[in-house]
């Protein structure tokens, strides 16, 4: 449990300072490196990438978009079939980076050699 949470952590983490010199996608990257070197099992890196990012991105899309009152998210919400929620907008735009980074971390999983037998991964 405590190699899962410092996975999600890591992942966080990692896309945030990646973020600020990187593009969008190197959350991706953020997800596949925590996953990679944090030895779990291919479906809690999933899910550790997949939180990671989620937690990740709806912060911080809340923080950039309430800077401007909520503006441009709700113009662009009544553009989808959101009914100009700004909250479904983030949670929309979390969910889609948050399968971006779940696939990072489980591709990352599949990278480390297997554990030795007699070792039970976690």
């Amino acid at each position: 449990m405590m190699r899962f949470i410092s996975a999600i952590l890591l992942t966080a983490l990692l896309s945030f300072v990646s973020g600020l010199y990187l593009p969008w996608w190197s959350v991706a990257l953020a997800a596949f490196v925590a996953c990679a070197l944090i030895p779990i099992a291919p479906w809690k890196s999933f899910f550790a990438g997949f939180i990671g990012v989620f937690l990740f991105w709806g912060t911080m899309s809340f923080i950039i978009d309430s800077n401007n009152n909520h503006i441009l998210s709700q113009k662009i919400a009544q553009i989808f079939p959101l009914g100009g929620s700004y909250i479904l907008l983030i949670l929309v735009t979390a969910f889609v980076g948050a399968l971006v980074g779940g696939l990072a971390g489980l591709t990352g999983s599949y990278v480390r050699p297997p554990a030795p037998k007699g070792e039970k991964d976690n």
